[in-house]
């Protein structure tokens, strides 16, 4: 429905109409206008399976769903580095949700990993913007592509389940605009959903959903999202508030009283009727985009009738096998082959954990498990090793056995992971370990088992104190119902393993960001990190990892080689380029192949192209994910040592080479200046780095970047004299003005020695405060200081 039919529609709805229509008919449905032939729809989770309830309605999972497929969760399908993914299993469940007659889907959800901790890691992507908001456009193009609305959350700030309800995230703006913003950022300019869940916390003292500057400003005025802000279930503290602030649509319904609030605001004129009538028209506005692209003949009926289960299946299972990373593969140990004699240990090879626990959790239409995935097989084995619920007697038991049936295997591989219990939604993690039983079967069958493999069903990183005992780990995440077929397909190499880590896996929680606060401040939760979350922290302070951020292995082998950046967008820029071979380091400077030195000097105006050849010098065919970072150039605030600007993944068959190229624009070198209140590139040197991963850069080149508008500072008489100089116009004043005034300084005689020496002295002198002057040069008033910083405050703004 077009624009001016909507806007005629909320212009013939009475009060009563306009107010019911802020809040949600029911648990799941919206509220609809018959009269208008406008039907009421159908909202249900995702964000890696339908959960549509037909009888009792809950938001915790505890409820029966009809069935459906169960994809990867959010965890797995970022390490496939790779948005096809992502939309392909966007488009089965905007495919599955209209044969159910579900008009929007509740996902993806992008909110940023700022602990391993979280209950709910398992839903979310990742702990790098990019990579989160990346996949999320992908998923919602995928949904939205099949006429179904997506509903990307949790907006904003939302990385514990601690008290999330009401606890207030204090985080700075910075750290907002370059961590917790720009995945959402992202997810709404390049996909434009159709409605978007405001998180239940409080941010910077004020509820998501009554939070103007979040839900209107940035939200709809600055990124442009055009669609319906709805509130998490039971998120809307005050209904009058909210809307004012930006809130479109109250779930779940009918919140009888908040109507009546509205209602009563409106006709008090507290709340103005333009406002009423925006909410009205984005939520019909949403409504619409779904039946308008939706089949009556689909109501009522079997959802098998329009959606085939089967190839559903077949997509989660192809889904898992391109999210799987793998970690280790000491000696060649993998893959493993039909001859050798394998024994399957664990009870996860026969009843796979492959989904999270609360709101994501759906009825499978079908799980295989890696047991069944090999039915039939003569070289294949399986003993249990342990059982959650087993007595100590049992548990011996069990573990004894494993480890006779790993004696007699030419391979072990022992199925282990985090049971539901350990993560879910409304509870974070006390720690990282896996059950004591799991880490001792694997220890007790590394002991007598050198060809030790360990696959990994957990939807968070985890303590991996055997990590060195074993030849092999393989991690899946939560890998969907399709998850034992496709760790069976990856360990006996009909695939190749292409995912890369999208998080960090530290040694312990200890090393984490922020630790110790995180799971104890319930009330004021302070983002003391800021920007150094995931592996902008642990390369910054240079803290070893388990596993680096972007980290995986392959069947087969890469190398790069012919980095080449060149400057675009300006006439002068053509022909200008600089190279650096495979062999050139991060820390080595500029350098090229064969020892050529190159240079770009850019503005932050100009784009820059990054080109690189891989090759792939194994025997198999395999994928690899190019990662391009940015090393920051050293400034005045403490930046990430680096940070992933652009990642792209390539297939590539034995012997065969590709370039791949990359474009990079002002916000991969830029930082949030709080005080412009927009993105400023600080000058100096930065450093185009290509990884394998966060910690092992292959190939780098230097870049200097200048801006075209310098960084607005706003001096004052506290200003230091240092801060001052480093401007051209606080040069251009103070420089002529303190050559004058030579001789009348109070400074010590020649003949007096100094205690300091010379750079101490002009350290103290460039720290001194400008308002110092007046006690340092006789003549100087306090009014004459305050015209100094005037002067150079409007020759700064001349100069911009």
């Amino acid at each position: 429905m077009k624009a001016d039919k909507i806007r005629e529609v909320v212009a013939s709805m009475t009060l009563e109409e306009k107010a019911s229509f802020i809040a949600g008919r029911d648990f799941w449905s919206l509220q609809g206008l018959e009269r208008e032939g406008i039907p009421s729809i159908m909202v249900t989770d995702g964000p890696h399976g339908l959960r549509k309830q037909t009888a009792a309605t809950d938001m915790l999972g505890l409820n029966e769903s009809n069935p459906a497929i169960a994809f990867p969760a959010g965890c797995a399908q970022a390490s496939a580095f790779d948005p096809a993914v992502a939309e392909t299993v966007g488009r089965e469940l905007g495919k599955l949700a209209q044969a159910e007659n579900v008009g929007v889907v509740l996902g993806p959800a992008l909110n940023i990993k700022r602990s391993p901790l979280c209950g709910r890691n398992f839903e979310y992507y990742s702990e790098d913007p990019l990579v989160s908001g990346r996949t999320a456009a992908a998923a919602i193009r995928g949904v939205q592509g099949e006429g179904v609305g997506a509903c990307p959350k949790h907006y904003c700030a939302n990385n514990q389940e601690y008290y999330r309800m009401t606890s207030n995230s204090v985080v700075d703006e910075q750290t907002m605009r370059e961590i917790y913003l720009p995945g959402f950022e992202t997810a709404v300019k390049d996909a434009q959903p159709w409605s978007i869940m405001c998180s239940y916390n409080r941010l910077n003292g004020t509820y998501l959903s009554e939070n103007r500057k979040y839900l209107t400003e940035i939200l709809k005025e600055e990124w442009g999202f055009d669609g319906a802000v709805m509130t998490d279930w039971g998120a809307c503290d005050e209904p009058v508030e909210s809307l004012a602030a930006g809130l479109d649509l109250e779930m779940p319904g009918a919140a009888k009283d908040n109507v009546r609030a509205v209602r009563s605001a409106a006709e008090s004129g507290q709340l103005p009727m333009e406002v009423l009538d925006e909410a009205v028209a984005r939520v019909l506005t949403m409504i619409t985009r779904y039946t308008e692209r939706h089949d009556p003949e689909m109501d009522g009926t079997d959802a098998a009738k329009y959606y085939d289960f089967e190839a559903g299946h077949a997509a989660a299972r192809t889904a898992a096998e391109e999210c799987a990373v793998l970690l280790r593969n000491e000696g060649g140990v993998l893959p493993l082959s039909r001859e050798e004699k394998v024994v399957f240990l664990g009870e996860f090879a026969e009843a796979p954990r492959y989904q999270g626990g609360g709101s994501s959790h759906i009825s499978p239409y079908r799980v295989t498990s890696a047991k069944e995935a090999v039915l039939g097989w003569e070289n294949v084995s399986f003993a249990q090793g342990y059982r959650e619920t087993a007595s100590p007697e049992e548990s011996e038991a069990l573990l004894q056995e494993a480890v006779q049936a790993a004696q007699r295997a030419d391979k072990a591989v022992i199925f282990a992971g985090l049971p539901e219990s350990y993560e879910s939604e409304g509870l974070d993690r006390a720690d990282m370990n896996l059950p004591a039983e799991q880490n001792r079967l694997i220890s007790a069958v590394a002991a007598v088992q050198p060809n030790t493999i360990v696959v990994l069903h957990n939807g968070a990183p985890v303590a991996l104190p055997w990590l060195e005992e074993v030849a092999g780990v393989l991690e899946m995440y939560l890998g969907g119902e399709a998850v034992g077929e496709a760790a069976v397909n990856l360990l006996y190499g009909e695939v190749n393993p292409g995912g890369r880590l999208a998080e960090t896996f530290p040694l312990r929680v200890e090393d984490t960001p922020c630790y110790p606060y995180y799971g104890v401040e319930k009330d004021d939760v302070v983002y003391r990190e800021g920007r150094l979350v995931g592996y902008r922290f642990y390369e910054t302070m240079k803290r070893e990892a388990a596993f680096p951020f972007g980290y995986g292995l392959s069947y087969t082998s890469f190398a790069y080689s012919d980095l080449t950046l060149e400057k675009g967008a300006s006439e002068a820029a053509e022909g200008q380029q600089a190279q650096a071979g495979a062999e050139h380091s991060a820390e080595a400077g500029a350098g090229a192949a064969g020892g050529q030195t190159g240079w770009i000097s850019m503005t932050d105006e100009d784009t820059l192209t990054v080109r690189v050849s891989v090759t792939n010098t194994g025997s198999r065919a395999g994928k690899e994910v190019v990662q391009l970072y940015i090393g920051n150039a050293k400034g005045d605030t403490v930046r990430p040592l680096r940070e992933l600007r652009d990642y792209a993944k390539v297939e590539l068959q034995p012997g065969e080479t590709k370039e791949v190229s990359f474009t990079l624009g002002k916000r991969a070198f830029a930082e949030w200046n709080e005080q412009a209140g927009d993105w400023s590139v600080p000058e100096g040197v930065y450093t185009v780095e290509i990884g394998r991963n966060a910690s092992e850069i292959l190939c780098s080149a230097p870049v200097q970047v200048s801006p075209v508008q310098p960084r607005p500072v706003l001096f004052t008489v506290n200003s230091p004299l240092g801060d001052v100089m480093k401007t051209p116009a606080g040069q251009a004043v103070l420089g002529q003005m303190m050559q004058a005034m030579k001789g009348e300084v109070n400074a010590p005689s020649e003949s007096e020695a100094s205690p300091m020496s010379d750079e101490a002295t002009q350290a103290t002198g460039m720290a001194m405060p400008l308002r110092a002057l007046v006690s340092f040069a006789p003549d100087m008033t306090r009014a004459q200081a305050q015209q100094i910083v005037d002067a150079i405050n409007a020759a700064q703004g001349q100069a911009r």
